[in-house]
């Protein structure tokens, strides 16, 4: 059963599934979802060891008939995963800097300035060089697009070299006065607030809404969750999920696992459909730009 149809005053959103080229059975979770209609956008992250120009075609043919599925660039930039440029720094053994670390970095304005254009248009390369275009949308694994000093590398190469390419912001709350009565998000809303400022000046388009961001937990009910995440989403806004299959190569780059496979599930499920139905959503046509 697919998700409904368009229908005459629905609200139309995204469903992005992040983490593509991960690895092969998230890869192979992903497409199955966007064959049945269930997810209508994902983000590639290029730099991914096991992805190849084989998984990209496979993602790519699903658009052969008409716009199936939206493809963006997922930026990544924190381990265990590797730079695509020579002289990025700062790394460790080889590899990006943490989470935590790579955010302490950030913020204090200590990263070289040149070095994240460059990782970034290394990454948007890789990306037309696999798909034969430009990504449709740019977003960051764990947001880091949203960090100091990577937001203004991000929106300088998307401007430059990816001008048709809409970006993420992760924020839920539209005005400072929400950002503030809203502390559980309040680190991922001021970034994505002065984000969607800075986007804005450049004339970069953005998502107007955003939600799927939880705590990874394994006693965590995901349809719950997500009847919550479409709660005042407005038209044109974004949910965030990870759906996928658990392999080794998985297991080798990133804790969440189980979680995947529950969010897979629950896409495959009759209950996604209905849920949307009963708050007057559909998912939005892959060729639509954000409102």
């Amino acid at each position: 059963m697919a998700a409904a149809p368009e229908a005459c005053g629905s609200r139309r959103i995204w469903l992005c599934a992040d983490d593509y080229g991960i690895s092969p059975s998230v890869s192979l979770a992903i497409r199955d979802l966007a064959a049945r209609g269930r997810i209508n956008a994902t983000s590639v992250m290029v730099l991914a060891p096991s992805f190849h120009r084989a998984e990209a075609n496979a993602l790519d043919m699903l658009n052969t008939s008409g716009p199936r599925v939206s493809i963006g660039l997922h930026i990544t930039l924190t381990a265990p995963f590797r730079p695509l440029s020579q002289a990025f720094k700062p790394t460790r053994d080889g590899a990006f800097l943490p989470l935590m670390k790579m955010g302490v970095e950030s913020f204090l304005r200590r990263l070289d300035p040149a070095a994240l254009v460059e990782e970034i248009a290394a990454q948007l390369r890789q990306f037309v060089d696999l798909f034969g275009r430009a990504p449709a949308f740019i977003d960051g694994h764990q947001h880091v697009q949203l960090f100091p000093q990577v937001r203004d590398a991000v929106l300088k190469v998307a401007q430059e070299s990816a001008p048709s390419a809409w970006l993420r912001q992760s924020g839920t709350a539209s005005s400072l006065f929400e950002i503030t009565r809203n502390r559980k998000g309040l680190p991922l809303d001021l970034m994505s607030w002065s984000f969607r400022r800075r986007a804005a000046a450049l004339g970069v388009k953005t998502n107007p809404g955003f939600a799927g961001a939880y705590e990874f937990r394994d006693d965590v009910d995901f349809a719950t969750l997500f009847r919550r995440f479409l709660d005042r989403l407005p038209d044109g806004g974004l949910v965030m999920c990870h759906p996928g299959f658990v392999d080794a190569e998985l297991r080798r780059l990133d804790p969440l696992t189980i979680l995947r496979e529950r969010e897979y599930a629950y896409f495959c499920s009759d209950a996604f459909p209905e849920v949307l139905a009963s708050q007057g959503l559909v998912l939005a046509p892959a060729s639509m730009e954000p409102t």
